[in-house]
């Protein structure tokens, strides 16, 4: 007699042992249980399911759709389905352990049809039964309730319970507010500001926000300046300030604080004045978060120092996404951690070279201007000079590039292999010498020149004169929403990497050399996203660089349908995410972090979510085609 205990995949939930299954159907169990969301019912319950199944052999060119006589569920177990519209587009491709409702299909997205390429074998759970799993079993229905996008939306939010840091702001915002008229004079504001014992007053008309004056803006603005009593306060308010959402995050609204020197920012809510939150209401939410780290950065006193404190940046990243930290919240930190070293470095190089001789702007390219840098990221900066310097003046600026450069690279952020760096003399110009640079690009834009070029069309001021970045970025958008061959040329490279997907939706991984096995997240994943989003927003001149913004401003401008706009970033947050994920592992264990990852090493439900995140992109890069192909020629 055996007196072993069965095996754990047999139990049930409650300790009991289902009973057992014929022959013919324990492979069917076997095969359900590997395969979602089949992998989500307990063991009595699928059980009773596989009882319930049909076995059935479809040969090519199998049909159904909604005349299809026998209703239900469809398992491929082996072969090759096809999905597609009333207009014969390919909607998706199905392959072993995928299924289909071609009822639910059809009640989903209009008439379609599903077609067998590939003789099949398939696991027919009849209707009755399919939605009677639906009904008792959530996990399951949940599988089912949406397309893919909401499959990724779904994975994107299922996270641990996020720190304090992730809490909207209206937690911790003061909603007890002193708001006064246009007209009030500066004395009334001051006096009741004193007894209400507050250190801001919000100038309204109406309902609408006009203005917000503190207690430094009444230091500076009308002590400093000896105005009378009776000065009107809008003639020292600050005017039309800038506002955050109720909804926003604590962790966006204190980076916000401290990258642009707050004290208050006013909070709306269903476009009225809602409340106000402070430095010191952030400071008591969560004063030892991560993101005092950009605070820190500002006060050391050489390159050595700062190294020094951000060379535990990778274990911090281990802390931000265990602790629930989203994938476009940790590139957003990251990004103001790497902008927070440069101007610390530029204001060290002034301290030592004197004020400049003419206004000037250090700008960040490529993912440091789109705020979605990660680990290892190398240095893609210039500088903007105004056209007033002279042959005298340049000197100055190529010591401060070289400073700036060098510290950057001993700090981590190592030497661009391209040399896109202030320190090169060529991305080191007078404002016209850029524009005429930007110019020369559109009117001659080989594959090869575009490909370099690229990255330049990313770009963000990180410290001094951001007039000038306007301008230039204005040129930008100007030259290449006007010309047809250039942009053409900007989709060529934005097909050139291609998601990782082969016939039947199966992952293309390297087959030799030091990533054998795996595949490329950025090359295969990111990139794409980013090039074809910035391939739109240049078409359409919007002035947006970050990702997530540029899709919602060409939603919002009717550029792209919002379904697309979400999808798109739906598939780039899951692809971040997983990166971010892997990279974690990989410092947790010791190793050099990389952008390849072994799809085998993921769990099922998560390698569907990336093969839907990669099909969203497929998608993405064949409306290019359609788009631009005129310019391709």
């Amino acid at each position: 007699m055996n007196d072993q205990p069965p095996p754990e995949s047999t139990r049930r939930g409650d300790g009991e042992l289902p009973r057992q299954l014929s022959p013919e159907l324990a492979p069917v169990a076997e095969f359900l249980q590997q395969t979602l969301p089949f992998n989500e019912l307990p063991m009595d319950v699928l059980y009773g399911t596989v009882d319930r199944i049909v076995v059935q052999y479809y040969p090519r060119s199998q049909v159904f759709n909604r005349d299809t006589l026998e209703k239900g569920l469809r398992v491929v177990r082996s072969g090759a389905v096809e999905i597609r519209d009333s207009d014969n587009k390919l909607l998706d491709r199905l392959g072993e352990g995928e299924s289909f409702h071609i009822g639910g299909l059809n009640a989903e997205r209009g008439e379609v049809q599903a077609t067998v390429i590939e003789d099949a074998l398939c696991y027919l759970l009849p209707d009755a039964a399919y939605r009677q799993l639906r009904e008792n079993n959530r996990k399951f229905d949940r599988y089912f309730s949406g397309q893919r996008s909401r499959r990724l939306r779904r994975a994107a939010r299922y996270q641990p319970e996020p720190n304090t840091m992730m809490q909207e702001v209206r937690t911790v915002m003061s909603t007890g507010l002193l708001t006064v008229g246009t007209e009030d004079t500066v004395q009334q504001v001051a006096q009741t500001m004193a007894e209400r014992r507050v250190s801001s007053a919000f100038i309204l008309e109406g309902d609408k926000l006009r203005g917000i004056v503190t207690d430094r803006d009444l230091r500076t603005r009308f002590v400093a300046r000896a105005l009378p009593f009776d000065t009107p306060i809008r003639e020292i308010m600050t005017p039309d300030p800038e506002t955050i959402q109720a909804g926003d995050t604590v962790f966006g609204t204190t980076l916000r604080m401290t990258q642009r020197g707050y004290h208050h920012l006013p909070v709306m809510a269903d476009g009225r004045l809602a409340g106000i939150v402070t430095a010191s209401d952030l400071i008591l939410a969560k004063q030892d978060d991560p993101v005092y780290l950009v605070q820190h950065i500002s006060r050391q006193k050489d390159v050595g120092a700062i190294n020094d404190l951000v060379s535990g940046m990778a274990n911090l990243m281990v802390q931000w996404v265990n602790s629930g930290m989203r994938a476009q919240q940790v590139s957003q930190i990251l990004t103001a951690i790497s902008d927070a070293i440069t101007v610390r470095l530029i204001q060290l190089a002034e301290e030592k070279l004197g004020p400049a001789p003419v206004p000037w702007c250090w700008a960040g390219f490529g993912s440091q201007a789109r705020s979605e840098q990660l680990l290892g990221a190398d240095q893609d900066n210039g500088m903007i000079i105004s056209n007033e310097v002279r042959e005298e003046h340049l000197p100055w600026y190529q010591d401060l590039a070289e400073f700036v450069c060098d510290g950057l690279n001993e700090c981590g952020y190592i030497y661009c292999p391209g040399d896109i760096m202030a320190k090169t003399d060529q991305w080191r110009q007078p404002l016209e010498a850029w524009q005429d640079t930007v110019r020369r690009w559109a009117t001659s834009p080989t594959p090869d020149a575009v490909m370099r070029v690229s990255i330049f069309f990313d770009i963000r001021c990180v410290y001094g004169s951001s007039r000038l970045c306007d301008k230039l970025q204005k040129t930008m958008l100007k030259q290449a929403s006007k010309n047809s061959i250039f942009l053409a040329a900007l989709a060529a490279n934005a097909l050139d990497s291609k998601p990782p997907l082969g016939i039947f939706r199966r992952f293309v991984v390297d087959r030799d050399g030091e990533h054998r096995d795996s595949l490329d997240l950025k090359k295969r994943g990111v990139l794409p996203v980013t090039e074809i989003v910035r391939l739109h927003a240049l078409a359409h001149k919007i002035p947006a660089v970050n990702t997530d913004e540029r899709l919602r401003a060409l939603a919002a401008d009717k550029h792209m349908t919002i379904v697309d706009s979400r999808n798109l970033a739906d598939a780039l947050h899951f692809i971040q995410h997983q990166r971010i994920k892997h990279q974690c592992e990989q410092i947790l264990r010791g190793e050099k972090i990389s952008n390849f990852l072994n799809p085998r090493d993921l769990p099922k439900m998560a390698k569907e979510q990336l093969r839907d995140a990669f099909t969203i992109i497929d998608e993405a890069q064949s409306a290019v085609r359609q788009t631009y192909r005129a310019g391709l020629g």
